[in-house]
């Protein structure tokens, strides 16, 4: 039996022998980079997750803040908000109707000039009563962290409530959080009928914690800075 394991211990180590060096460092270097990658997750995850640790609410519970940032997302081509991007333009008009905020800030995408993410949210939320001089736009909220980074630098928010899907809530906040936003959020879950692109979405929110934990270590700076605004102010000042 000895003679056996020994004799199957000598091929095996001829085998790894007769693989060229380099592909032997490519594998070592493959496992400890997967190795790598998963803990940074795992610990990306649990940042995140801690971070918005008692920071999430419903519409009903959440505490008042003078500000509800809505973060942006997919816009139709003919200007149609997205399910996902609806449902949350729902929660801040209830939120502005109930008095739980004083202001709606919309901050999405409008890289190009065929695409604008604040004005669709801006004329949804108008179309459906929402006083125009109490929505104010941020052309430049390209990702979460640009939006949380603008909130705070360009129109001085301190206080908000963050308003997103469910899934990608717990990042939102706790992103805002650390970049000086004394941020809670509420949940949209009406999107969840679409139920492959819902899935889709939340299975991005792992590798998406990686990229926050990240830019939040950098300190980047938003893609695009400028001057402080006042719209923030101006629309908590309105009638």
């Amino acid at each position: 039996m000895r003679g056996r394991l020994g004799g199957t211990a000598a091929r095996l180590r001829a085998t790894v022998k007769a693989v060229p060096r380099w592909l032997r460092r490519a594998v070592l270097v493959a496992v400890v980079g997967a190795a790598l990658l998963t803990a940074g997750t795992v610990a990306s995850v649990t940042w995140v997750r801690g971070g918005a640790d008692g920071r999430v609410f419903t519409a009903e519970d959440v505490p008042e803040a003078p500000v509800a940032l809505v973060l942006g997302t997919k816009v139709y081509p003919d200007g149609t908000p997205s399910p996902f991007l609806a449902g949350r333009l729902e929660i801040a008009r209830t939120l502005l109707n109930s008095g739980k905020v004083g202001a709606i800030l919309v901050s999405g995408d409008n890289m190009n000039h065929d695409y604008n993410e604040p004005e669709a949210m801006r004329r949804w939320l108008v179309d459906r009563g929402v006083p125009a001089d109490k929505v104010v736009l941020d052309h430049a909220g390209f990702d979460t962290y640009d939006s949380c980074a603008r909130a705070k630098r360009i129109f001085g928010v301190d206080r908000a409530t963050v308003v997103t899907q469910t899934f990608h809530l717990p990042r939102a906040v706790t992103v805002c959080r650390q970049l000086g936003v004394d941020a809670n959020g509420v949940g949209d879950e009406t999107a969840r009928a679409y139920d492959r692109t819902w899935r889709i979405s939340s299975s991005r929110e792992h590798l998406a914690a990686v990229k926050a934990a990240l830019d939040v270590l950098s300190g980047r700076d938003p893609a695009h800075l400028g001057r402080r605004e006042t719209g923030v102010d101006d629309a908590l000042l309105a009638g």
